[in-house]
């Protein structure tokens, strides 16, 4: 049992699973849009007037889009160049659509992988993500540290054959805590990313640090101790070459001594798990 029972989710569990599914839909529509030709700014602006018509207006951060090898962050130096490009899409071509909306308070932070007409390779690095979605769950589960989970994904990858491509982000993150955010008609971002969000994350690193943990799942020693409760944005990325895939879906962390409810995912209706599940890949 990877998720917690339809009627004992809270209201407020409910609340970023509907978020988070919002998301999914939105990737899923887009995708399905996605021809050659398109730019990663086209692909990030369809995932935002998409967004926008369902009423979201604030976010954690706005849409990015990888094509081609950006889905494994070739190259990869700064930060500007995670944002949208002018890189067009080409057939067999792998793409990434990663949003996080904040929709009547609650936040989500998505990742979808996809590509445009058939590759083996492409459809082997999304079956073997299911073992680091397995890995996760049953390491925290068991309590141990933000940072030896980290170091055993990596180990999973390196066994599998790719590359670590999470580690580029900032702070080489593989997952950082999400909250809700008060809810407003509109909401100013700052580099891409809401300025609400922003403000509850580094008001977590702060009481964090003087807590002695971190809203950040990094392979640092900040990240050196157990997860803390509450929902993880959670995203191992690989990459082969040229070739990145990722998922990202929310992680739920409570305090019970029931090993099935200490920590769950919190929605198993989601592409990537449906794809595993029929088998497709």
């Amino acid at each position: 049992m990877a998720t917690a029972v339809e009627g004992e989710l809270s209201a407020e569990l409910r609340g970023f699973r509907e978020v988070q599914r919002l998301s999914y839909a939105c990737a899923e529509a887009v995708a399905a849009q996605l021809k050659p030709g398109v730019t990663e700014r086209e692909a990030a602006r369809m995932q935002r007037e998409w967004l926008y018509e369902r009423e979201v207006r604030d976010w954690f951060h706005r849409p990015f889009a990888w094509f081609g090898d950006r889905t494994a962050f070739v190259d990869f130096r700064v930060p500007l160049q995670f944002f949208p490009t002018n890189r067009r899409l080409e057939a067999g071509m792998p793409f990434i659509l990663d949003m996080a909306p904040v929709y009547k308070g609650y936040t989500a932070d998505i990742g979808y992988s996809g590509c445009l007409g058939l590759d083996p390779l492409h459809d082997r690095l999304l079956a073997d993500l299911a073992a680091h979605r397995e890995l996760i769950l049953r390491e925290v589960r068991e309590r141990r540290t933000l940072r030896e989970i980290y170091e055993d994904v990596d180990r999973l990858m390196v066994r599998q054959g790719y590359a670590n491509r999470h580690r580029a982000y900032p702070f080489g993150v593989i997952a950082h805590k999400i909250d809700r955010v008060r809810e407003r008609r509109w909401a100013p971002t700052l580099f891409g990313f809401g300025t609400q969000a922003l403000k509850g994350l580094a008001s977590d690193a702060l009481h964090g640090h003087r807590d002695g943990w971190s809203p950040l799942w990094s392979p640092y020693k900040f990240s050196d101790h157990p997860p803390t409760p509450g929902p993880w944005a959670v995203e191992p990325h690989l990459g082969f070459r040229g070739t990145g895939a990722k998922f990202e879906e929310i992680l739920v962390v409570t305090d019970s001594r029931d090993p099935e409810q200490s920590a769950f995912w919190l929605d198993d209706d989601l592409p990537h798990v449906r794809r595993w599940n029929e088998g497709a890949v």
